[in-house]
């Protein structure tokens, strides 16, 4: 988390559909954490504590402002509000984001990720 929070943190509101507003989310880019790992593949695996695992496609990070947000509405997500952190698409950038394959490829709970 440590190293999460010296990365620049990006904000934006957007829609979801686990909430019933748009909510604020705050964190560093999913491509700044990838860069600042040396990362370099072709999906990254997302693991949540429920050991829910998702593939997103690397170029993802760079196509879109993914965030590896640790902020919901400038305050710390606890477990049971999805955190300590998720990954989240910026939906209401794109009307493209905005459908269940981007969707699923939201993980709360984050608690691992793996370069593949």
């Amino acid at each position: 988390m440590a190293m999460l929070e010296q990365l620049p943190q990006r904000s934006f509101v957007t829609r979801t559909p686990w909430y019933a507003t748009p909510r604020k989310f705050t964190g560093p880019l999913l491509r700044d954490v990838l860069s600042a790992c040396g990362a370099h593949g072709t999906n990254v695996r997302a693991t949540a504590l429920n050991d829910y695992r998702v593939d997103l496609p690397f170029d993802d990070a760079q196509r879109f402002d993914v965030l590896v947000a640790r902020l919901l509405d400038d305050k710390p997500m606890a477990v049971r509000d999805k955190g300590p952190l998720f990954i989240i698409y910026p939906f209401d950038s794109s009307a493209e984001l905005r459908t269940t394959l981007y969707y699923s490829r939201s993980a709360w709970q984050l608690k691992s990720l793996e370069v593949q």
